[in-house]
């Protein structure tokens, strides 16, 4: 991941804000998939402090279910989680094709 230093230093700097992000990863979440959506929360936290962080952890569970599971949402909401995750590669993401394309490439056939 792009900037991995940055978080490790805003972890640093912000002990206590790192101990409770900790607390949002889900008991299913690879290593991988876990460091990726916490890059999102610290790279937006700012943004959605208490009472709504609810709905960054939402938007980080949408970015990420996205990147890593093909889940396709509204085009709005994608781009807005995408504009809010720049910055960050995810090394080795799944790449997802949709019916239509797999549909098209058999068409060529």
């Amino acid at each position: 991941m792009a900037a991995s230093g940055d978080i490790e230093q805003f972890i640093e700097q912000n002990r206590h804000l790192s101990d409770i992000v900790e607390s949002f990863r889900t008991i299913s979440e690879s290593d991988k998939h876990w460091e990726s959506r916490r890059a999102f929360i610290f790279r937006n936290i700012n943004d959605y402090e208490d009472p709504h962080l609810d709905h960054l952890l939402a938007l980080s569970m949408v970015w990420a279910n996205n990147v890593f599971l093909g889940c396709r949402y509204s085009q709005d909401l994608l781009d807005r989680v995408k504009e809010m995750a720049k910055g960050i590669v995810v090394e080795d993401a799944p790449v997802f094709k949709t019916r239509d394309e797999i549909v098209k490439n058999q068409q060529k056939r």
